[in-house]
């Protein structure tokens, strides 16, 4: 853009990832609360085990330097009709693929020894304005028998599980978790 007398002035838009993923988060978190209140499930986000190094206790006990002690694993975990349920949310700023590099290898690690266990363990995607419920057990598979180092968006529409925004629960993920396990012997019971 020129100014007057010539001036040239160009504007960089500085990119923040910091908090990329809050929205999604947000929607899941209002829904755990939602589910917990109306005793559906006890499922909740997991603090990131950190250790205090120094502490300004002028201000009102301020953490002024920390690290994190251990990887963590997975976002969320509780219970849901008997079940271990752990789950993580990921958003995707790509249109064509979910890169595999959004997810840490101990997370993969740790999805898979869930699963070994009986447990029930999925990712959340937010791609493309869309919600969905990709099981780990078809993110494993994937990840064996592809040499892809992302999952096209085809794969995630056709093995996912799409998720709505209720406004009075947030991301209803308990439906689709319904849906993701309908027939495999998890929630006979369940209606929905």
């Amino acid at each position: 853009m020129k100014y007057p007398n010539n001036i040239k002035k160009s504007y960089k838009k500085e990119i923040n990832y910091k908090n990329r993923g809050m929205n999604l988060e947000s929607l899941i978190n209002e829904a755990c609360k939602y589910y917990v209140h109306n005793d559906l499930a006890i499922i909740y986000k997991k603090p990131t085990p950190i250790g205090v190094v120094d502490v300004d206790y002028k201000n009102g006990a301020v953490i002024n330097k920390a690290y994190f002690k251990e990887p963590s694993t997975l976002d969320y975990n509780g219970i849901y009709k008997g079940k271990y349920i752990e789950f993580d949310a990921k958003e995707c700023a790509s249109k064509t693929s979910f890169p595999l590099s959004n997810i840490h290898l101990h997370q993969i690690k740790h999805i898979e020894k869930v699963l070994k266990h009986g447990g029930i363990a999925f990712l959340i995607i937010s791609m493309n304005n869309n919600y969905y419920l990709f099981k780990g057990s078809d993110l494993i598979e994937f990840i064996h028998t592809n040499i892809r180092k992302s999952i096209p968006y085809s794969v995630i529409q056709d093995l996912g599980i799409t998720l709505k925004v209720n406004y009075n629960i947030g991301l209803d993920y308990l439906k689709g978790i319904n849906d993701a396990y309908k027939g495999v012997g998890y929630f006979e019971d369940t209606k929905d």
